[in-house]
């Protein structure tokens, strides 16, 4: 699991909209319930090939995107966000791009497996 950590403001919308253009869209709507059942149910639709996941603070939802290619999520924070390798981080961890946004700690995650 890789996780791609926003931690430069974006504007949601932005970053939704120009994710959508990457391919099908599902969203997972959580409430303070139900949301470890959710997040099980969307890692687990994250196996799926050519898949990546997206999760933003202040929005109770989880994001999986299915493409048609192999997608490249620093390329595309670079190249379609016009992010710099300062804005955000990688990390194995498969907690912390969840854990960072729940706690305020960044603006959005991509989670690839």
């Amino acid at each position: 699991m890789t996780g791609y950590i926003i931690t430069k403001w974006i504007e949601p919308y932005v970053l939704l909209e120009t994710s959508k253009k990457l391919g099908q869209m599902k969203d997972y709507t959580f409430d303070g319930f139900n949301k470890i059942n959710i997040k099980q149910s969307f890692l687990k639709d994250l196996t799926k090939s050519k898949a990546f996941g997206l999760y933003m603070k202040n929005v109770n939802k989880f994001y999986l995107f299915i493409t048609d290619n192999d997608f490249n999520i620093s390329e595309f924070l670079h190249l379609q966000l016009n992010l710099s390798d300062e804005d955000f981080y990688l990390t194995e961890d498969i907690d912390e791009p969840f854990n960072k946004i729940d706690i305020g700690k960044a603006e959005a995650s991509f989670i690839s497996i």
